[in-house]
């Protein structure tokens, strides 16, 4: 744990090859992150910019485009996982994540083969299976829970997304008789830099929107208590320089959660942030918030839709972008 009274872990949102070498187990070693995920965007901006991958593609030379990608990304995750393994043998998660091909959003029966395929390849029991949460998302994280598979549910912006994983996890649970970790990912600061623009000409205070929608899932989680079942805050970098590069951390320090961040964003955190929590925030508190929204003109409801389908979108472009390359 990165802060053990508030059972809150802060996992790097980065995965590169050469990086897992270095500064990667430099971050375990001196207790500043105990987990990682990875996702199509960051495979993009590793394997097409790194020349640490260069060799293993000249060997894969006669394999599909997807299985080149897979090959590369099961390397580093496999990697990855043997380096975090210490920690969750000890139980202080050690969990690193990698997604399903993201074309397969809609389909519930390949995400689960690929899912199941993917985490008995890797063969450590230290992966999450990061599965997208729409429909056929849902189908597919009980299923793979009820297997034993831990499970990232991932691109989570409304609480019906959040409430219908925890179904899901809890379903899954009791079909496997033990309780599998799990992670309910809530994506932050896209709200925010879409809304800001308006809310600032509207006089609206800007950088909370992503906050307190964030904080309304979590506070539905919490209320939900399945077993090892956590929230996890994602999408925290900052874009905004007027915030400190830390600021999605330190405002959503809360107990029994996670929050995966990019290097930059970590180092600082570890460098400047209070490390007092924030979460809970209380309803009135949110829902005021969410007043001064529609009070603006902006429908809450609709934004979180369309940023549900670009993230969608966003991930399989990334992937093709790399298969495209391969």
């Amino acid at each position: 744990m990165y802060i053990e009274d508030l059972k809150f872990s802060l996992w790097l949102d980065f995965i590169e090859r050469d990086y897992l070498d270095k500064e990667f187990i430099e971050l375990i070693d001196k207790g500043i992150i105990n987990g990682a995920t990875s996702n199509p965007a960051i495979f993009k901006n590793a394997i097409l910019n790194s020349p640490a991958y260069k060799n293993q593609i000249e060997e894969l030379e006669d394999k599909s485009a997807k299985e080149k990608y897979e090959a590369l990304a099961i390397f580093d995750i496999s990697k990855a996982a043997d380096i975090l393994k210490p920690l969750h043998d000890k139980g202080d998660d050690g969990y690193v994540s990698i997604e399903v091909d993201p074309f397969l959003c809609d389909d519930s029966e390949a995400t689960i083969s690929e899912g199941k395929r993917l985490f008995e390849t890797i063969g450590k029991k230290n992966v999450m299976i990061k599965v997208p949460a729409t429909e056929a998302g849902y189908k597919a994280m009980e299923a793979l829970t009820s297997l034993g598979i831990p499970v990232n549910a991932t691109l989570i912006f409304k609480k019906s997304q959040a409430i219908a994983c925890a179904n899901a996890f809890k379903k899954g649970n009791a079909s496997y008789g033990q309780n599998i970790d799990t992670v309910i990912s809530i994506f932050v600061s896209r709200v925010d830099r879409a809304l800001d623009g308006v809310l600032k000409e509207k006089g609206v205070e800007v950088a909370l929107s992503g906050i307190y929608n964030t904080a309304d899932i979590y506070n539905m989680i919490e209320e939900m208590k399945v077993p090892a079942c956590r929230a996890l805050f994602a999408s925290t970098g900052v874009k905004d320089d007027s915030l400190p590069p830390y600021y999605y951390v330190e405002q959503l320090l809360a107990y029994n959660s996670v929050n995966t961040a990019p290097v930059d964003t970590i180092k600082a955190y570890y460098k400047d942030g209070s490390k007092e929590a924030v979460l809970p925030i209380s309803s009135d508190i949110i829902d005021a918030h969410f007043a001064k929204l529609k009070e603006a003109g902006v429908d809450l409801e609709a934004e979180l839709d369309k940023q549900i389908e670009d993230g969608l979108v966003s991930f399989q472009d990334a992937f093709k972008d790399i298969l495209d390359s391969l």
